[in-house]
């Protein structure tokens, strides 16, 4: 019974240790790439926005007489509509 509990112990203390690298791994935070400059062409404009719970600062175009709709409750962005807006 001794034996077969001191194996058990030491079978989880090398899986353990064998886990250990890959968790550490996986906790680190990702890398954020910056990506490519958002531009508007003829007749849209650029939308920017931080949000408010996450500090992610959002980026997308619209057309100029669309406004920017933001929802940061759920971190959520789209252009709106002329008639209805951010509806």
């Amino acid at each position: 019974m001794t034996r077969a509990r001191s194996a058990l112990v030491l079978s989880l203390a090398l899986g353990a240790l064998a886990l250990a690298p890959c968790l550490a791994r996986a906790q680190q935070a990702p890398t954020v790439k910056k990506s490519a400059a958002v531009t508007a062409g003829k007749g849209q404009k650029v939308c920017r926005v931080k949000l408010k719970y996450t500090g992610q600062i959002k980026t997308w175009v619209c057309r100029k007489e669309e406004p920017c709709c933001v929802w940061h409750e759920i971190n959520y962005v789209k252009c709106g509509s002329t008639v209805t807006g951010c509806l």
